[in-house]
């Protein structure tokens, strides 16, 4: 069925391309409007998509997976998802029109969020224990990876599926022990839901073993090659947009807040500053600049995730992700 859906979408998008080349461009997140999206929204407020030519739309997402499809289909020419997610995605469809062109999460957010209150502060403390883990969950995907690299026994850890709006909840209530998340969104939820923060456990898989990269901006293969110039201006604006909201992180949860109003600007701005500290700004971003990646880590990641993933075909990291389309580092510098 995805097969048949692929392909006629993939003629749609061809016979499309013009149009969707004279400005109007859907935009698909992977999550809620909340502070790490900020800096798309400062990206049109400031006029960096208008200076590109564009007329951005953006919708929001329901997990790190949901924006694959939506891209593969031609359903949203661009979008933000998981790279991992998107590994296997084009490992089980081959050919799908659907690839990553720049990394904004150089350093993943997955992470395991717990209260120590409750046992969990390191790894192996997830055993004898429950983790509510919501199955579309990105951070729930890399479990896996992270169990193996930890030496974790998963036959002693209870794994409940939960939902995302329930996640952190049943970990406040202490009906779970831990959840599987984005460090940045899990922590402060529960924040805002009165656990004390000196209660709360963020285990970032990053800091324990995985050697994987995170959410990148994904395209539709077949636009963006009909419309590379697009492309490349979409992203110098999206790297524009996350410069300002480091800069000036207030502002830009202004721009959030008018999208979304009932959201606690103290909160986002705190959410969005703790995505920028510890997934956005690495080492090698501040190097060379937003939206690249490095060879022999992607190498790594993917050999990584062989050990917990059968790969019906031969992982190949060309598949996955192109600079192609990638405007000057001078460009993507973000200080």
């Amino acid at each position: 069925m995805l097969k048949k859906t692929l392909a006629t979408f993939a003629g749609v998008a061809l016979l499309a391309g013009a149009a969707w080349a004279d400005t109007k461009i859907p935009f698909a997140l992977d999550w809620k409007f909340e502070g790490p999206a900020a800096p798309y929204f400062s990206a049109i407020d400031n006029g960096h998509f208008g200076a590109a030519g564009l007329d951005v739309d953006v919708s929001a997402g329901q997990g790190s997976l949901d924006a694959i499809p939506k891209v593969a289909t031609g359903a949203f020419p661009i979008g933000f998802a998981d790279i991992n997610s998107l590994i296997k995605f084009l490992d089980q469809n081959p050919g799908a029109p659907v690839t990553a062109v720049m990394m904004v999460y150089d350093k993943p957010p997955f992470a395991i969020v717990g209260r120590k209150s409750l046992g969990v502060s390191a790894p192996k403390d997830l055993e004898g224990r429950i983790l509510g883990a919501p199955p579309p969950d990105g951070a729930w995907a890399q479990f896996p990876a992270f169990a193996t690299a930890n030496d974790l026994d998963v036959s002693k850890i209870t794994v409940e599926p939960v939902g995302f709006p329930t996640r952190e909840p049943m970990l406040a209530e202490g009906n779970v022990a831990a959840v599987t998340g984005f460090s940045f969104s899990s922590f402060l939820n529960l924040v805002r839901l009165g656990v004390p923060e000196d209660d709360i456990s963020t285990i970032l898989m990053a800091d324990h073993g995985l050697e994987l990269y995170g959410n990148a901006i994904i395209v539709n293969t077949d636009f963006a090659t009909a419309n590379p110039d697009i492309i490349t201006g979409f992203l110098g604006a999206i790297a524009a947009g996350w410069k300002d909201a480091i800069s000036d992180p207030e502002k830009a949860i202004a721009s959030l807040i008018d999208r979304n109003p009932a959201a606690d600007a103290g909160l986002e701005q705190r959410r969005l500053q703790l995505a920028i500290d510890a997934n956005v700004m690495t080492d090698y971003v501040t190097a060379n600049g937003m939206g690249g990646i490095d060879a022999a880590r992607m190498d790594k990641a993917l050999k990584q995730l062989e050990q917990t993933y059968d790969f019906q075909n031969a992982p190949d990291a060309a598949l996955y992700f192109t600079d192609a389309y990638l405007p000057a580092a001078d460009l993507r510098k973000l200080k």
